[in-house]
């Protein structure tokens, strides 16, 4: 076992040049850190089995939970259940960067929402 960091762990790019590093990679938990450039919107989508837990690193970030927005700052968080509808944004001028900790791993596990 070894500390894992953004510097060693396995990354991926996703939507409008996003980042997102797999810190634990499991099939009952998942821990990624994500990066959001300015402007940066991923789809609306739901998970059918995963629940999530959206942390704020650093930025500001608005998450998008069933029609409501909740804006969070650096070292605020929300949980989103299984079933809910949500869209990550970040509509500021700064960069965005969260963790997301999911159970179990949410990859494989999405449904796109329209609206």
């Amino acid at each position: 076992m070894k500390a894992v960091s953004t510097a060693n762990a396995p990354h991926y790019t996703w939507g409008q040049q996003c980042d997102g590093w797999h810190l634990l990679q499991g099939f009952d938990l998942s821990v990624i850190e994500e990066r959001m450039p300015p402007g940066a919107v991923e789809e609306r989508h739901r998970h059918v089995r995963s629940r999530q837990f959206f942390y704020v690193l650093e930025g500001e970030a608005v998450l998008e939970l069933e029609g409501v927005a909740h804006r969070l700052a650096a070292r605020e968080g929300l949980h989103v259940p299984p079933g809910a509808a949500h869209q990550m944004r970040n509509e500021t001028g700064g960069e965005l960067r969260f963790i997301v900790v999911s159970s179990p791993k949410s990859h494989g596990d999405r449904e796109t929402v329209d609206g």
